[in-house]
């Protein structure tokens, strides 16, 4: 069985499955586990480097508008590892290669793989996308385990918190233009112990301007831009601080976005943990400092 990843999420599923030694092809995204940097890589950012969030925002509405892509897909490297499954996605056009694009390929290079589609929009189903691989790769039993462990660990962490009181939590997806989290994210918020605002659960992240943000009654907010790591978000939360836009009396805090909250993978769950710590330290225990950093 060889297998081509086009989604990090989906490489950190395959891998949980042990299913690495299937994997043949991965994104320059895909970073964990870290044997996957070793697979070759069929899928790059059509995007220019060490841009800016706003130089980022602008150039991909310019290049969505006129039609062009935004990733690079490597057909050789398809051809050359002639793979039996493929994994991708139809949801964000933004933060993958497009199923359609996918299908092209195949369809181009006359590849019969078999063609796997991730589309979810809640933390239920972001656990369940283990089991839609699981059945496609014969790992059903191991999947079950996962996902058993898995909602034992969301348990433990709502037994712990149910009868806190929920603060308010706003988690910025975006910088620059501001974007608040949807589809899975506000569920990590309601499943760590709080109340998430602006952002709606199962749908779209939504621009919002800086007047909403500075004037919801957000207790903390969470800088969590999808494409960083803790050291990014921390320097665009600290830029976003400056700007004195924030809600005045609430906490500040950096997360690792790709770790922990953007990926629709296993590991949200630990992103779940994360919140929990920072939304209840008094029943979940201190906070990480490699997985998130208070800002003010």
């Amino acid at each position: 069985m060889r297998i081509i990843s086009l989604l990090p999420s989906a490489t950190e599923i395959l891998f949980e499955l042990g299913l690495g030694d299937h994997v043949v092809g991965v994104t320059f995204e895909c970073d964990f586990p870290p044997e996957a940097k070793s697979k070759r890589i069929v899928s790059t950012s059509a995007l220019p480097e060490n841009l800016t969030p706003g130089e980022i925002d602008a150039i991909v509405k310019e290049r969505m508008a006129a039609g062009e892509d935004l990733y690079r897909l490597d057909r050789g490297a398809f051809a050359d590892l002639d793979p039996d499954i493929v994994i991708t996605q139809d949801l964000c056009a933004v933060c993958a290669v497009d199923v359609s694009k996918v299908d092209d390929a195949l369809e181009f290079l006359a590849c019969s793989a078999d063609v796997i589609t991730l589309d979810p929009m809640s933390l239920d189903e972001v656990i369940d996308s283990i089991r839609t691989v699981a059945a496609k790769t014969n790992t059903e039993d191991l999947a079950q385990s996962i996902i058993g462990s898995l909602r034992q660990r969301l348990a433990d962490v709502f037994n712990s918190v149910s009868s806190a009181e929920a603060p308010s939590v706003l988690v910025l997806e975006w910088t620059d233009p501001a974007f608040t989290a949807g589809h899975w994210v506000p569920d990590l918020v309601e499943a760590a112990g709080g109340s998430s605002l602006l952002g709606k659960p199962g749908e779209n992240s939504v621009g919002v301007s800086w007047e909403e943000i500075s004037t919801c009654a957000a207790d903390v907010v969470i800088v969590s831009p999808c494409g960083f790591r803790l050291d990014g978000a921390s320097e665009l939360g600290e830029a976003v601080l400056a700007q004195d836009v924030l809600p005045p009396n609430a906490d500040v805090w950096a997360v690792d976005a790709d770790a922990f909250m953007v990926r629709p993978g296993p590991r949200v769950v630990e992103g779940v943990e994360v919140l929990s710590t920072i939304l209840h330290p008094e029943r979940r225990g201190p906070v990480d400092p490699a997985k998130a950093r208070k800002l003010r």
